[in-house]
């Protein structure tokens, strides 16, 4: 006689998905706690080797690659001098064992940068909030961060100041969802007619969706951890929060400078940033390949144009080398463009 089975309900699949997302949460605070130091340590190598950062980024891979234009590429090359990358949310002090330390995905990534013809910042900082919104989506939110251009010099013409003014008009008005403002028809127009934004837009990002405060953030996760605790006490159904419906049609995409900015800075924190060694390797494998491929090369510069050649971080930071086409082919038309609305 075969043994009756009981159904799977979609809250014990839940329930197990929600297990696993504690267990990864907790292997990310746990490895940003025991590298720290060998980062530390990392950092203090590195300082001394010139032009570091700018090569690594020569070697970027292609989800950091694509949004790098010629202009950015020559601002990286002959100005950026620092990068550093924290889970600010994780304290490395002897506080770190508390089980209320936040989330290791919210995540710093500043930039620092020589004295330079295009803006006055020295460190450019940008941090990014992983947080829940009250109809339980999750990801990352900033706020725009000021450039100070130079006169002429704005890489983004325009854009990362529209994004703060936007930021400003809204906290001002006490709603961070309004679209009835000056600055955000000024914004909306800007995103509208660029195609290809300059890497230093990303500074300008604030949401891939809507923006979430920190308190509409915990009062979802407290929301959260009440049906995690009634689904281990039995019951049969955990009832779900009940959701404004302007909460999820609500999308701010028309007025966001870089849709995409939240993968990027995943792809900056989880890849480039562990794995700069690796990039800074290889950057130095390909110009000592080019230079000896360069032996047997006719030194003849009239053959050919250059025109439509991309510009090559590892020429400019040591005035030698020949331009290159990277082995990471750009995306044609630009950056990722805007996400689909979910």
């Amino acid at each position: 006689m075969e043994e009756e089975t009981s159904p799977v309900s979609y809250e014990d699949l839940a329930q197990i998905e929600d297990e696993f997302e504690q267990i990864d949460t907790e292997i990310m605070r746990k490895q940003y706690i025991l590298s720290a130091p060998v980062y530390a340590k990392r950092q203090a190598a590195i300082a001394r080797i010139s032009h570091f950062w700018p090569l690594v980024f020569e070697q970027a891979p292609v989800d950091i690659d694509q949004y790098i234009q010629p202009s950015d590429s020559q601002l990286l090359a002959e100005c950026l001098i620092g990068l550093n990358v924290t889970r600010f949310e994780v304290p490395l002090g002897p506080e770190r064992i508390s089980e209320e330390a936040g989330n290791p995905r919210s995540v710093c990534i500043t930039f620092e940068f020589a004295e330079n013809d295009w803006f006055t910042d020295q460190v450019l900082e940008k941090k990014f909030w992983y947080r829940r919104a009250a109809d339980g989506w999750t990801g990352l939110v900033s706020e725009p961060v000021k450039i100070h251009w130079k006169k002429g010099k704005d890489l983004t013409m325009g854009l990362t100041d529209a994004a703060v003014r936007l930021w400003e008009a809204r906290q001002k008005a006490g709603d961070m969802r309004a679209v009835k403002l000056p600055e955000y028809e000024a914004l909306a127009k800007k995103v509208a007619s660029d195609q290809s934004p300059s890497f230093f837009a990303w500074f300008g990002f604030v949401t891939a969706r809507r923006w979430v405060s920190a308190e509409e953030s915990a009062k979802a996760e407290k929301e959260k951890e009440s049906r995690r605790n009634k689904r281990k006490e039995g019951e049969e159904k955990a009832a779900s929060p009940e959701v404004d419906i302007s909460d999820d049609a609500f999308d701010d995409q028309n007025a966001e400078v870089m849709p995409t900015g939240d993968e990027l800075a995943i792809s900056i924190g989880d890849d480039l940033w562990p794995g700069a060694l690796k990039y800074f390797t290889e950057a130095q494998e390909n110009a000592d390949d080019e230079m000896s491929e360069a032996d047997f090369e006719d030194d003849d510069a009239e053959g050919g144009s250059d025109d439509e050649a991309p510009i090559d971080i590892r020429s400019l930071v040591t005035s030698k080398g020949k331009d290159k086409d990277k082995s990471k082919n750009k995306a044609e038309d630009g950056p990722p463009k805007k996400k689909q609305k979910k």
